[in-house]
């Protein structure tokens, strides 16, 4: 059971959860709950892709994780990186198979776009400043946009995957900040291994403030109503100010750590912003 565990740990499941949720709640968003086999099959599409990712990404960066993740299942040996690389290509063969069930634009988007933008990003573009940083926020908002494509509705999905884009690329660059020590060891190239801490707050001061007054615009022009400004003042508004705040005090290695983390949940809350203004009107 122990080795099992360590092989599921290894995929990350409570990424991999969030990201179901965050397929079902889009389907919803689109009124496409009652179409059971399309909601299914994008689940396990963006499941298969993003537990293939997280395995991948642990082979690419067993160096770094020596250091910033020290107890990660291949860094502690309980995992073989030869059997990492394994589950990681089977799972991305799964992905695309799957896909064949679903529209052509979304295919399109999933091994079109999506599944090879995965791979250059952990093969060559992991550690560039900032472009790094932005490959990852466009993947999570392919996602979206795959989603729209399913359900025969991009369009509806444009707005989410932007503001889902923008929270992402934060969290991943508060994320390298977190990593500076072990980036900088391995000799990654992220911006705040280049530049330091300090410079780098200042930078993601400026990007929280930017993404937040970037996601008021959608109800300033009349897109969505109060419930969407509601939800996302207390789940997206609320923690960037925490972030500039907290960053304009002292920026730390532990508060990067804690806000790439409380990120993760805003990027959650601001699709649910998305969702609950729907759902009321």
């Amino acid at each position: 059971m122990k080795m099992l565990w360590h092989h599921i740990e290894l995929l990350r499941p409570l990424n991999l959860l969030t990201s179901a949720l965050a397929m079902v709640v889009c389907a919803s968003i689109m009124d496409g709950l009652h179409e059971t086999k399309i909601l299914l099959v994008t689940i396990f599409v963006v499941v298969c892709y993003n537990a293939a990712a997280n395995a991948y990404n642990d082979v690419m960066d067993y160096k770094t994780d020596v250091v910033n993740r020290p107890r990660r299942p291949l860094v502690t040996g309980q995992v073989k990186i030869k059997m990492a690389r394994a589950i990681a290509i089977l799972l991305f063969v799964i992905g695309s198979v799957l896909t064949l069930e679903l529209s052509k634009s979304a295919q399109f988007i999933a091994i079109g776009l999506a599944l090879p933008t995965m791979i250059i990003y952990s093969k060559f573009l992991k550690g560039t400043p900032l472009i790094g940083n932005a490959v990852v926020a466009i993947i999570l908002g392919l996602a979206f946009i795959f989603s729209g494509a399913a359900f025969g509705q991009i369009e509806t999905m444009i707005i989410p995957s932007c503001l889902a884009f923008g929270l992402t690329f934060l969290r991943e660059f508060v994320k390298d900040m977190a990593d500076i020590e072990g980036d900088s060891k391995a000799g990654l190239n992220t911006f705040p291994a280049k530049v330091g801490l300090e410079k780098s707050a200042k930078f993601a001061i400026v990007s929280a403030l930017i993404i937040g007054a970037g996601a008021l615009f959608p109800y300033l022009n009349g897109y969505y109503d109060i419930p969407y400004l509601v939800v996302l003042v207390l789940g997206v508004e609320i923690p960037l100010l925490m972030i500039v705040f907290s960053f304009l005090k002292s920026p730390e290695i532990d508060q990067a750590k804690r806000f790439s983390e409380v990120l993760k949940f805003s990027t959650i809350a601001g699709l649910m912003a998305f969702f609950v203004d729907n759902y009321v009107r």
